[in-house]
Formats: C-alpha cells, sequence, structure tokens
C-alpha cells in the first residue's frame, strides 16, 4: 500500500477509465481528498463486460490483460485480485494468420518458423540474416511498416506486421509511428541494432514468469468495478458534464449534473481524458481550449461482434487465440477471438463463441453498419475460415465510432501540446491513451504515474 501523504491536497480526477481509476485509488491511499468526475454512466471506459442469460459472458472492449508490467502486477496484488485471475487455456495456444483464403498457424519458436508454410524461403533467409543487424541511430522517426520492412522485408511486413497491427491498433502500418506506437522495438534497435538479438537478449535477463495473458472468471468488468468499490463513498460522481476549468491556485472545475451547474475548487486537476475529450475541455473565463488540436489524432471506428453458435455449426477447431487477416487477404474482417477457447464461462455447453473485429483504418464504412447488415457482411468470411455454417445463436454489436488513438507519423506534435499545456497550468496534470499507450497494462501505469506527480 502507498505512504500517506505529508501534505493531503484537494484533487479532481477527470475520467473514470482504467487510468482514471488507478490515480483515484492511488491518490485516495496517500490520504488525499478526491473527487473523480465521469461524463458516462459507468466506470471502466472501454472495458465493459456483459453477462447474458443463457451463460455467455461477453467482452464488448479489450477481451485479456497481459501480465508482466510492474504498475499492473501492483496494483491487482493491492487489490486482492491476484488470486482470482484465470489464465488462458493452454488449448488456446495457436494463433492463426490468414494467407492464401486459410488459417494458418504462426510459428511460435525458431525451428516451427523455419518448417511453417506461412512465409517463403526467401522471406526465412531475410530473416536470419536480420541477427547480424548492428546498432543504429535514425535521426527521423518513420512508418513501422518501413521499420520493420528495413528489418525482415516486405513479406514479414505483410503477413507478421500487418495483421498484428490491424489486431492490436486496428490500424494502418504505413501511417503509425515506429517510435512511438512500437517504443521497445524502437528502443531494441539503438542498443541492439538486430530486434531478433535483443529480444534473446531480453529472455535471457527476464526474472520471474513470463508475461501471460489473463482474465477474471466475470470478466474483465471485475478490475474497474473493484477499484470503484476501494473508493471512499463519495469519491465517484457520474453522468457529470464538463463545462469549464478555471485554473488556480485553487483550480475551479465547473461541471453540469444534469440539472443545474455544480462548481468546486482543487488544489490539482488530473485529466485522465481520451483525446476527444481533452480537446474540448476549456479553460479560464474565456473558454479558450490549448488542447484543441488532439481531436486531429485519429480514431478510427471498430464493430465488435460477440457471435455465439452451436459447437457444430463451426468446422474449426478453434484450437487458438483466433486468426488475424492481413490487408492483402481482401476480407470483411481484422480478426477473430475464439472467445469460448481462451477462457472458459464464455459460453454454455455444447456452444462456442467468437468476438469477430470490424471496421478500423482499413475499412471505416463497414464498422458502421447496423447489426444485421454486419452480421451478413462478416458471414461469408466466417464461413470460408473456419466453416461456420447458418446464422448465430446469439449475437451482441459493440460499436466504438471513434476506438483507439492512433500514434500516427508526426505524433510528436501532439506530445508537444500536451506538455505545453502542463507547463501553462501549474498543478494541471494529463495522462492515458493520448500520451502513455494504448493496452490497458500501459493505461495501469499511466494512472500510477498521474497519481506520483499529482501527489
Amino acid at each position: 500500500m502507498a505512504a500517506p501523504s505529508s501534505v493531503p491536497r484537494s484533487i479532481a480526477v477527470l475520467g473514470a477509465g482504467l487510468t482514471g481509476l488507478t490515480a483515484a485509488f492511488r491518490l485516495t491511499q496517500r490520504g488525499h481528498r478526491v473527487r473523480l468526475f465521469e461524463s458516462s454512466a459507468r466506470v471502466g471506459g472501454a472495458i465493459r463486460t456483459e453477462q447474458a442469460d443463457g451463460g455467455w459472458l461477453i467482452e464488448a472492449g479489450p477481451n485479456a490483460l497481459l501480465t508482466g508490467e510492474p504498475a499492473l502486477t501492483a496494483l491487482l496484488s493491492d487489490l486482492d485480485l491476484t488470486t482470482q485471475l484465470i489464465a488462458a487455456s493452454p488449448a488456446a495456444r495457436h494463433r492463426y494468420v490468414v494467407r492464401h483464403g486459410r488459417p494458418i498457424a504462426a510459428p511460435l519458436s525458431p525451428p516451427a518458423f523455419l518448417s511453417s508454410p506461412l512465409f517463403s524461403f526467401g522471406a526465412k533467409i531475410r530473416l536470419l540474416a536480420e541477427f547480424l543487424r548492428r546498432p543504429r541511430v535514425r535521426l527521423a522517426d518513420l512508418s513501422i511498416e518501413e521499420f520493420v520492412r528495413s528489418h525482415f522485408g516486405q513479406e514479414l511486413a505483410d503477413y507478421a506486421l500487418n495483421p498484428f497491427v490491424a489486431g492490436v491498433y486496428a490500424g494502418n502500418p504505413r501511417k503509425l509511428s515506429a517510435r512511438h506506437a512500437f517504443p521497445a522495438l524502437w528502443q531494441r534497435e539503438q542498443t541492439h541494432g538486430s530486434l531478433l538479438r535483443a529480444q534473446l537478449a531480453a529472455a535471457r535477463t527476464r526474472t520471474g514468469p513470463a508475461p501471460g495473458i489473463v482474465s477474471f472468471p466475470r470478466g474483465l468488468q471485475t478490475l474497474p468495478d473493484t477499484l470503484v468499490a476501494r473508493l471512499p463513498v463519495g469519491t465517484l460522481t457520474l453522468n457529470a458534464r464538463l463545462e469549464a476549468l478555471v485554473p488556480g491556485p485553487p483550480w475551479s472545475v465547473v461541471w453540469h449534473d444534469g440539472t443545474t451547474a455544480q462548481t468546486e475548487k482543487f488544489d490539482t486537476v488530473v485529466a485522465a481524458l481520451p483525446a476527444p475529450a481533452l480537446a474540448t475541455l476549456r479553460f479560464g473565463t474565456l473558454g479558450e481550449r490549448p488542447l484543441a488540436s488532439l481531436d486531429a489524432i485519429e480514431h478510427p471506428p471498430v464493430s465488435s461482434l460477440f457471435l455465439g453458435y452451436r459447437r457444430d455449426q463451426v468446422a474449426h477447431a478453434l484450437d487458438g487465440f483466433g486468426l488475424l487477416v492481413p490487408e492483402k487477404e481482401n476480407r470483411s474482417v481484422l480478426g477473430v477471438l475464439f472467445s469460448s477457447s481462451l477462457f472458459p464461462g464464455r459460453a454454455p455447453a455444447g456452444h462456442v463463441a467468437l468476438t469477430v473485429m470490424v471496421g478500423g483504418t482499413r475499412q471505416p464504412d463497414l464498422a458502421r453498419l447496423p447489426t444485421d447488415r454486419l452480421i451478413a457482411a462478416v458471414a461469408p468470411d466466417l464461413s470460408h475460415l473456419l466453416g461456420v455454417a447458418d446464422a448465430p445463436v446469439f449475437s451482441r454489436h459493440a460499436f466504438w465510432p471513434r476506438a483507439i488513438p492512433q500514434y500516427n507519423l508526426g505524433h510528436d506534435q501532439h506530445l508537444a501540446t500536451m506538455t505545453a499545456c502542463e507547463r501553462a497550468h501549474p498543478r494541471f496534470f494529463l495522462g492515458g491513451q493520448a500520451r502513455d499507450g494504448i493496452s490497458l497494462p500501459a493505461c495501469a501505469a499511466a494512472g500510477e504515474k498521474l497519481a506520483l506527480r499529482a501527489a
């Protein structure tokens, strides 16, 4: 548990996604008086779990946590959630990638890579040659596709990087910044030259268990719900529409509760909001918007279709995490998670569940289709790739009109805007997906960092 602060403060935290919840939890641990404002009627941001009648468990946003990030590990421990974690099924170890119209298991080891039909002989030789690269200093950022192509060639960029980016960012590898979207790879090139050699070095020096994929029996909503339960009574205010921030000291937060405008004073303001919400923040009596340019950060639309079938409706063994679809395959889906293979309790007995991701920068208009048309649009791909027959017996459609922030080339200017805003407004701190990384572990780490800075 964090040590109490020697100088308790009153702190407003804006946004009750994982970053804001983590920051609020840590600040209350340190003895500060915290008010957590959330504009919607629920907490958790992109984390949204539904338990439906009949034994279906639906994740409308992220489907799993990746362990290994120190901040997330500490948070789970302090929330007494470590013992509740369930690991991904060993049967879900395969990752399928579509090539030539069929799913092929991605190789998980060097021997498997050499024998895999996923890549050509020339691509395999190119990958082995990557071990010989020396450290280098790049004078300018470049796209992640150009970065990976310089190491491994175009084929691996098309059939390894491209589907991976679709699964993580729902983005365009020709536009995403190598430096900001994949900072670990960027740093490994700086220190080792060869990304493969860097990976082997990291494996040799790793202490503790390797990162793993986990969730909770009742889904990821367990994490934000537990964080809320650990906050002092009265900390959280839902359906709070922010009107203005009047810089201090003290700061005034002006918000609307649906009936009347409210004003409350704080020593510090912490903003854990997505970029579109940061862009609308009005400062001072003139309503200036110093973060307005953040609205230019691309957030492509994504639809998540949770589809349930009887087991005999799906020919594929579903013996994996799921499948990813490279852009070159010209399919309607970005990828499919084998949800009921990944964790228990996602589908009733005798049934399976698939989570189909659609849209992103690749096909944004497809993501905006109504549910019936969207299910019809993906049905041919599910039939061809997985042997799915007939209509699903259960479905849920989650539409995210502005889903995942894209750290595209030029993201430096957005980071500079955020830094300048903090410098111009003492005791104002911001962080989260727009700045610190898009994964759930990154969001938890961002909340920890915000709490340390604000305290």
